[in-house]
């Protein structure tokens, strides 16, 4: 027999632990419950890096627990407590269990989840009420509205229209410090002499209620990439906050300059590791953004890295879920550079010869974490030049990040990165030699490969690539307004040294899909 019936059955996802999010606005104890459930399909829909699965699962208990000491009833699915592989499935059955009236939620952070769940209320007849997401700054509405009749969006047009709405680092209606943007002073190299003394990030043992989630993780998905033995991430509104305190007061300062900036063993380095927290939704992006601000306003922390951290908050976070949210579903094949290979083996392994990708996948799988950089121009890189097909760069990417939920990681990977959108996100391709990776790290010292070099036994294989890549697209780019001067650095090699390179490009292309 089918319970009582209840008013509303409220839908709570993995990335929606906000409690001051709408869909809790008129919540009634006494008539309503909030569902939330652990599925395995989550898990394996990409092949999710153990932390990653702890974060959410993590998230969710503690966020349950909360909930549960608010007086919230809540009809929690536990992993190892239930039959059914999928969200849909789960939320089928005690829909038909419980009967609700309604069914209330923000919208999803993924596409495919959005679709599988109104599909699940068509089929049984229950109304879905979806409700605007707030924790965002910028309804998708009112991203739509400022998007439309634009042919290009880019995050400086967005970051300036939300700081002037804002007043976000603003005085008298004009940018403090007379600039919208302080990259001259910005994204510089450690140099030779290396960091120094960097302040390590708070970290946060895990409690009973992570460890417990450790040990099913273990056991359920013992298969899966990574390790949890570095796992202290902030899974808690609390842990957030003091992540974001500890950061501010300590990290920020230099945050600015050496944002760009790659180091052997210092995964972290200036970085505020608060990513994930943000897109779980356990800390506001205004709160995050506030605070920053306040260093300046106190002297803790110069305007260059208040400003540059902001940005990647107000500006880039907003563009990027509105064109997942305007582009989607067709925005997932996108492929506008043919791009056909395989995503090599070594990047489930961290096992190359190449010393800056042994070390970011490395630390990618030892803490499910790498910073912007060594996403853009290592992994990215590298996956861009030697011609991956996006969706295995996108599913990579997606599974083993702790802070990926679909509607951030795909504009990354597919826009900025991959360059698949063809112009949506980003104006060019980020492509470089590897002597970028030279500039910005240590990593090419001990390395074997030289990143001058395109050709022979010790050529670094980023360079070789490189040069492949230009030639390749030669005729996409080579008039491209941003892009005709890095396209007439081919004007220094004979035909005949473009043709070897082509044919070392070949080789490698053919050995790493072997």
């Amino acid at each position: 027999m089918p319970e009582p019936r209840i008013r509303h059955l409220v839908i709570v996802l993995g990335d929606q632990l906000n409690r001051n999010s709408g869909v809790f606005d008129d919540f009634d104890a006494r008539r309503d419950r909030i569902w939330m459930a652990e599925v395995p399909a989550e898990a394996n829909y990409v092949w999710s890096h153990k932390a990653r699965i702890v974060m959410f699962l993590s998230a969710m208990r503690h966020f349950r627990a909360a909930l549960e000491r608010d007086g919230r009833p809540v009809v929690y699915q536990r992993l190892s407590d239930h039959p059914y592989p999928t969200l849909e499935q789960a939320l089928a059955a005690d829909i038909v269990r419980l009967n609700p009236e309604q069914l209330i939620m923000a919208s999803a952070g993924e596409f495919r989840l959005q679709q599988g769940i109104q599909h699940v209320a068509r089929k049984h007849g229950v109304p879905l009420i979806l409700r605007e997401d707030r924790h965002f700054m910028m309804s998708l509405a009112d991203f739509t509205a400022w998007s439309a009749g634009r042919t290009v969006v880019r995050t400086e047009h967005l970051y300036r229209h939300l700081r002037a709405q804002t007043d976000v680092l603003m005085e008298d209606k004009k940018p403090r410090g007379g600039r919208w943007n302080f990259d001259a002073e910005n994204r510089k190299s450690f140099g030779r002499e290396g960091p120094g003394h960097v302040p390590r990030p708070l970290s946060f043992a895990p409690d009973a209620i992570t460890l417990d989630v450790m040990r099913e993780v273990e056991m359920q998905f013992p298969t899966h990439p990574g390790s949890l033995h570095t796992f202290d991430w902030p899974v808690t509104p609390d842990e957030a906050r003091s992540a974001l305190v500890e950061f501010v007061e300590k990290r920020l300062p230099a945050f600015g300059m050496y944002q760009d900036a790659m180091w052997t063993g210092e995964p972290f380095l200036y970085h505020s590791r608060l990513a994930a927290a943000l897109n779980l939704k356990l800390i506001a992006p205004l709160e995050v953004i506030e605070h920053a601000a306040r260093a300046h306003d106190r002297g803790v922390a110069p305007l260059a890295s208040v400003e540059g951290f902001i940005r990647q908050i107000l500006g880039w976070r907003e563009l990027v879920r509105g064109v997942y949210w305007t582009q989607m579903p067709d925005y997932l094949n996108l492929n506008a550079l043919d791009a056909q290979q395989p995503l090599p083996a070594f990047y489930w392994t961290g096992q190359t010869e190449m010393t800056c990708l042994r070390e970011v996948i490395g630390q990618t799988l030892d803490h499910g974490y790498a910073h912007h950089i060594q996403r853009l121009m290592v992994t990215g890189l590298f996956a861009l030049l030697l011609g991956v097909e996006p969706k295995q760069v996108h599913a990579w990417y997606l599974a083993v990040y702790v802070d990926a939920v679909e509607w951030v990681e795909l504009p990354n990977t597919l826009g900025m990165s991959q360059y698949a959108d063809g112009g949506i996100i980003a104006s060019k391709p980020y492509a470089a030699s590897g002597r970028y990776i030279e500039r910005m790290s240590n990593y090419c010292r001990t390395c074997r490969f030289r990143p001058d070099r395109a050709l022979g036994q010790d050529a670094c294989p980023f360079t070789t690539l490189y040069w492949d890549f230009l030639d390749r697209h030669r005729a996409r780019f080579e008039r491209h307004p941003r892009t005709a001067q890095q396209w007439r650095s081919l004007d220094r090699f004979d035909s005949d040294t473009l043709h070897r390179i082509a044919e070392a490009a070949a080789r490698l292309r053919a050995s790493l899909a072997a």
